[in-house]
């Protein structure tokens, strides 16, 4: 159950129908997720962060598949079970299948536990992967 009520489109203000028209148009949808739903109980706020998951997850360097799997990854990382199944299904859209999103879960199962393991052991970072070491 959600903490806060869910801002139907219906019910909407004015400059929340107009966001919530953006995603639509941007997304290529006839619909409005119940995240973006949620925000709208703060219209500024749900201004903001959609225009930052445009700039963010717009084309660029990574391609969008890319930046979905990302997005799963720390999703699933971080426990957040909405974003785990809401970009998931983005992934899928884009083109993951089922192998790659395993191989995904995989990678990010080892990550966690080899952070884990280096988190506590606290070997000092060697030279060669230091950020500031240039070759």
């Amino acid at each position: 159950m959600a903490l806060v009520r869910l801002i139907e489109y219906a019910e909407a203000s004015p400059e929340v129908r107009s966001v919530y028209d953006d995603i639509m148009k941007t997304r290529g949808v006839d619909w409005v997720n119940n995240f973006w739903k949620a925000l709208a109980n703060r219209p500024a706020e749900l201004r903001r962060v959609w225009e930052t998951v445009k700039q963010v997850m717009a084309p660029g360097a990574l391609d969008p598949l890319v930046k979905e799997m990302v997005y799963v990854a720390v999703s699933a990382t971080n426990g957040c079970e909405y974003c785990t199944y809401s970009h998931t299904a983005a992934a899928r859209k884009k083109g993951m299948s089922d192998a790659m999103l395993m191989e995904l879960m995989a990678v990010v199962g080892l990550a966690n536990e080899t952070n884990r393991l280096a988190n506590g052991l606290r070997p000092p970072v060697d030279r060669q992967f230091d950020a500031t070491f240039r070759p």
